[in-house]
């Protein structure tokens, strides 16, 4: 399940969806974009640019950092940091929301943060905490912050949203802080970018483009985990994010290894590889395992490429699938033949499309491994993924797998 204000607040007042006639028309293509930042440009204070972001050897700053859900006799961590600034991104249309999404390396005793800053209007606004992240848990709660929000916006757990009475926004740049505990340990931050996207109307269902595809992505039931390890939300339906993700990781042939599995959870668990992907994942912040871009980070721990994004329809979905790429997507709402009939959030992976278009999923809300393949009418699913959180995807892939060619003459957002 996943449940925040981000998801709500789209559904609510960014979203609205015409279907099933012919007067059903798109007001002009639904706008969204997705840049990725590049690393050896913008501006570093003890940090070396590049093809990949690391502490330097010199200039750092010195500062403490008092972990919020850490145990209070520890007192504040002592570190050692330095911050990359990128340059302002432009925007092809005016934004009302952001999500940024990260690839990075934290060996122990290191994290990041990562934040953004959008302009326009002739003003700039102040910067926000997208998150704290480490790829392990021994030094730092990875963390969404709350209590940001201002005239300009807010953060909804990963989402950055405009104020409905603020002026527009046009552009935005991207800050990453690398922190170190001590000793000469880095984290290595190999690619930063963010999906902006605005409010639109869709056209449902899209047109299907007439290619069959499945993907054999291996299958995983969330409802297997319910009731297990209550510290990292409990198993069952709030584990839909991190079950989706290790089926995508299991079908790249990647994932925690052996060791680390005897490590966590042990011995005796069904599907191991989903409650370490819970673990990994969790937002301590959000109290939850359903955070966009950590999933997606903790993919990129295991040597993909990863990034959080939006679709305009299933007919640009259907360009991956056919590339051999699964989609992880997020959907709100009612759709027939959904175990729990209606949900208020979850996430699902795209593994194909059938001969009429249909969507071929492995939908991890099942009682068992062997129920999780489904097939989910057209229309139906594009009424709870683009009416719901607005076409929001995972893309998670190796390196060296090219990505299908973006849709000539609109923003690329992928």
């Amino acid at each position: 399940m996943r449940l925040s204000f981000a998801v709500v607040i789209a559904a609510a007042l960014l979203i609205s969806t015409t279907a099933g006639s012919a007067a059903a028309k798109t007001v002009g293509p639904p706008p969204v974009q997705f840049v990725r930042a590049s690393l050896s440009t913008g501006s570093v204070s003890g940090v070396v640019g590049g093809s990949t972001l690391t502490l330097a050897k010199n200039g750092l700053s010195a500062g403490s950092y008092d972990d919020p859900f850490d145990n209070p006799d520890r007192g504040a961590i002592a570190y050692q940091s330095g911050s990359w600034t990128s340059t302002w991104t432009p925007v092809a249309f005016a934004f009302d929301e952001l999500v940024a999404s990260w690839n990075a390396q934290t060996p122990a005793g290191t994290w990041i943060r990562t934040e953004m800053q959008a302009g326009g209007s002739g003003r700039e606004t102040k910067w926000y905490t997208m998150g704290i992240w480490a790829s392990g848990d021994g030094d730092i709660h990875r963390t969404s912050v709350g209590g940001q929000g201002d005239t300009d916006g807010f953060i909804a757990i990963d989402t950055f949203i405009r104020d409905k009475k603020a002026a527009a926004l046009d552009s935005y740049r991207l800050r990453v802080t690398l922190y170190r505990a001590g000793g000469r340990a880095t984290p290595t931050v190999r690619m930063i970018g963010a999906m902006t996207s605005a409010a639109t109307t869709y056209a449902i269902p899209s047109a299907f483009g007439g290619t069959a595809s499945d993907n054999d992505v291996p299958s995983y039931s969330q409802e297997t985990h319910r009731g297990e390890f209550p510290e990292y939300d409990n198993g069952g339906e709030a584990w839909c994010s991190p079950t989706s993700t290790a089926m995508i990781l299991a079908f790249w042939s990647t994932g925690p290894t052996a060791t680390d599995l005897a490590a966590f959870p042990g011995a005796g668990y069904t599907d191991p590889q989903v409650d370490y992907a819970a673990r990994y994942v969790y937002d301590w912040h959000y109290q939850g395992a359903g955070n966009w871009p950590d999933n997606t980070a903790y993919a990129a721990r295991f040597g993909l490429n990863a990034f959080v994004t939006r679709l305009r329809s299933l007919a640009e979905a259907e360009r991956f699938t056919s590339a051999g790429i699964p989609l992880v997507a997020s959907i709100q709402g009612n759709l027939p033949g959904f175990f729990f009939k209606k949900t208020s959030g979850h996430l699902l992976v795209i593994r194909g499309f059938t001969a009429g278009g249909d969507v071929i999923a492995n939908d991890p809300a099942v009682p068992t491994d062997a129920d999780v393949m489904k097939v989910y009418g057209r229309a139906d699913f594009e009424n709870v993924w683009l009416g719901g959180s607005a076409g929001i995807v995972y893309v998670i892939y190796p390196a060296g797998r090219a990505l299908p060619a973006n849709v000539p003459g609109l923003p690329a957002n992928w």
